[in-house]
């Protein structure tokens, strides 16, 4: 598959990701109790860790032919 093609599946790939992760986050805020300390936490993690599951497709994304 040609880089451009690759980079196009990857947008692609990021853009309905991103979608899952948020509508999951949402969903599973609304099972967690009311204190600030745990949406403090929660975000944290939710917000920081959408990035570590997109690294391969990342990489795949950028490799030589």
């Amino acid at each position: 598959m040609p880089p451009r093609a690759r980079r196009f599946v990857a947008t692609l790939g990021v853009i309905f990701f991103l979608i899952f992760w948020i509508w999951g986050a949402v969903t599973l805020h609304d099972l967690l109790p009311d204190a600030w300390w745990i949406d403090l936490i929660f975000f944290t993690v939710a917000g920081v860790g959408w990035g570590l599951p997109l690294i391969p497709l990342l990489r795949w994304a950028e490799r030589e032919k």
